[in-house]
């Protein structure tokens, strides 16, 4: 992935209010689509690490059921 174009989730659907991420050279991007000034800048190894990690349900206690 190496885009200027921000991408958000096809689980996000027509919701505008989800995470959007672009890849530039070495630095991947995220941001709230309803906040867009605010973005936040890792390497792609680290964001690769997260991705992993949230797959196996590392971060699970961080959610909460309503």
């Amino acid at each position: 992935m190496n885009s200027t174009e921000w991408q958000k989730s096809s689980f996000s659907e027509a919701n505008n209010n989800c995470v959007e991420v672009r890849a530039r050279e070495e630095v991947v991007e995220l941001r709230e689509s309803d906040d867009a000034d605010v973005i936040v800048r890792t390497t792609r190894l680290r964001f690769a690490a997260f991705l992993q990690g949230a797959k196996v349900g590392e971060f699970d206690h961080l959610v909460t059921n309503p």
